[in-house]
């Protein structure tokens, strides 16, 4: 059994380590991978969907830039790379301090799971590890919001 495989639909699981914490979230979606990814893509709505999101500006595209702001940390811009870009499968976005992967598997009826994982570290991360609050509720309400809003539209 896979670490993944371990972690159970919909309930954050966060894995610390010296130089890292690893957080991830499954749940399963009755919608398509294309109708998923049609909302991980879009920016500028992640805001109307997304509780967890205060803004989101530029182009999640292959080899675009996205900054953003988040309710856990208001008033800090996160400026983001997009990774890795495989439509309606795998989204990547992240910076020098952290990687979000976003991944998508058809399930049967029309379901699609998604599973969302962000590792943060480096050598330094023991000085400030403490400083940084802990993902779990945000990744929940992030998945249960997205959830919400793709179905609404399947």
């Amino acid at each position: 059994m896979s670490k993944q495989d371990s972690i159970p639909v919909g309930n954050a699981k966060t894995i610390k380590q010296i130089f890292s914490r690893q957080t991830t979230v499954s749940v399963d979606i009755a919608a398509s991978p294309e109708t998923i990814w049609k909302l991980l893509t879009d920016a500028a709505s992640y805001p109307a969907w997304n509780s967890t999101i205060l803004e989101m500006n530029g182009k999640i595209a292959a080899g675009g830039k996205i900054e953003l702001r988040a309710k856990l940390a208001p008033t800090r811009v996160f400026k983001l790379k997009i990774k890795e870009f495989v439509p309606h499968q795998r989204l990547v976005w992240g910076d020098a301090m952290g990687t979000r992967v976003f991944t998508l598997s058809e399930n049967s009826n029309n379901r699609t799971c998604l599973t969302m994982s962000e590792k943060i570290g480096g050598p330094l991360f023991p000085l400030f590890a403490r400083m940084i609050p802990p993902f779990d509720e945000s990744f929940n309400q992030f998945a249960a919001d997205l959830k919400t809003a793709c179905e609404a539209a399947a």
